[in-house]
């Protein structure tokens, strides 16, 4: 018997017991949806990370206050608390001095961050994002400009009070007219609008749009020139990227006298390292949740392999006279083996597309993003079709161990 002709058969026989089938197809079905589900909405966190949090700039990195690490727990972020020091304007200058000899670091930028009501005429935007920018952050970040301008080095050098809105700020303060040229008050003092962002979109659905941009210099005479903030660094080549934060920590560790066996009192966060501690939080989890939900793919293997011993039982008669003329065992072997087969990569196919549908709609309906790679997609059919050729290995071994004789018997 041909592979064709048994695949003939299977779907004969799959499709006389329509309901039967369905039944049977449910198992796996919902197994392979699960899993898939589970994995769509992993993956889709997994590359949001990628691309709106650890995409912190070309070939760039930061130096903050607090490293990746210290987050990992509430006792180290305590103990982070109490050790570190401020990141300040003099270690950002301290950096641009080092970047203008260095052949590793190409440029160092700061930004702090605030919270401020935002007013023009009736309209007031209250606890907006209030962010402070040195102008070179604009290039470092990918900052981009829908209109007007960003800061110039004149802006800061000088303390201008100018202000960057973001598009969705843009939109609510001035929904009739250019905002380009208008003053706003930031928190009672007047800013002068000089640009407005690129639309940004959402992450984890809260809006990334609703903001302010000031000076970082004009923030800092307004807040305190002692105030923390963070700064950005940029290698020369994607090669460099290594030696340049080796750089930058061995100038904050001079500049802040740490002995060699002393730890750092600051955090150079990269996305390597954003990546490593979204690995370690959730890898426990992905394991955990792709085990749990592939239980159900279990089952489904279990309820194949009664189905298919309950149809060797309906069938003995038909394998006998099969058996009798001419049928060779390995031939009844292959055939209940392609209808077990056969059942899976259905319900593997059916639950791969209401996997896909439900995630789309989990990626509609909340601010879960989801993808499903077809990596995956490719595994769950091998899966799928590999339960049911585990699982159809006894009944179709049963089947073709029959005796002809005693099998044309049966009633």
């Amino acid at each position: 018997m041909s592979l064709l002709e048994a695949l003939r058969i299977a779907f004969g026989s799959i499709l006389g017991n329509k309901l039967r089938s369905f039944l049977t197809l449910l198992g796996v079905i919902f197994g392979v949806a699960t899993v898939i589900v589970v994995v769509s909405i992993i993956e889709g966190f997994n590359a949001y990370v990628d691309d709106k949090i650890a995409n912190i700039g070309t070939n760039a990195f930061s130096l903050q206050k607090y490293s990746i690490e210290d987050f990992a727990s509430v006792e180290a972020l305590n103990a982070a608390r109490r050790r570190n020091k401020d990141v300040n304007i003099d270690d950002l200058e301290a950096l641009q001095e080092l970047a203008a000899g260095s052949r590793t670091i190409r440029d160092a930028a700061g930004k702090a961050a605030s919270v401020a009501d935002v007013k023009f005429g009736n309209e007031t935007l209250q606890k907006i994002q209030l962010k402070a920018n040195t102008p070179n952050l604009a290039e470092i970040e990918n900052i981009e400009t829908a209109d007007g301008r960003y800061f110039s080095a004149a802006d800061e050098e000088a303390r201008r009070y100018v202000a960057f809105l973001g598009s969705e700020a843009a939109a609510k303060l001035f929904p009739n007219d250019p905002p380009i040229g208008k003053t706003i008050k930031v928190d009672g003092r007047t800013f002068q609008v000089i640009g407005v962002g690129k639309e940004l979109g959402t992450a984890f659905g809260q809006t990334r749009d609703m903001y302010v941009a000031i000076p970082l210099r004009t923030f800092l005479s307004i807040n305190g020139l002692r105030r923390n903030i963070s700064i950005s660094i940029s290698s020369t080549t994607p090669e460099a990227y290594v030696e340049a934060a080796d750089e930058v920590r061995t100038l904050m560790r001079t500049r802040r006298k740490l002995s060699p066996s002393e730890a750092d009192n600051f955090g150079i966060v990269t996305p390597g390292a954003i990546n490593k501690l979204r690995d370690q939080i959730f890898g426990t989890i992905q394991i955990a949740a792709i085990g749990v939900t592939s239980i159900s793919l279990v089952v489904g293997g279990i309820v194949i392999m009664n189905i298919m011993l309950v149809s060797v039982t309906e069938r003995t008669k038909e394998i006998g006279i099969r058996m009798s003329i001419g049928a060779r065992r390995r031939d009844i072997l292959k055939q209940f083996l392609a209808e077990s087969v056969t059942l899976s990569l259905i319900g593997g196919a059916i639950g791969i597309a209401i996997a896909f549908l439900l995630s789309q709609l989990v990626a509609t309906l909340t601010p879960i993003p989801t993808a499903l790679p077809i990596g995956w997609v490719i595994a769950a059919l091998t899966v799928s079709s590999g339960v049911g050729l585990v699982s159809g290995v006894y009944p179709a071994w049963t089947a073709a161990g029959l005796d002809p004789i005693e099998a044309l018997r049966s009633e």
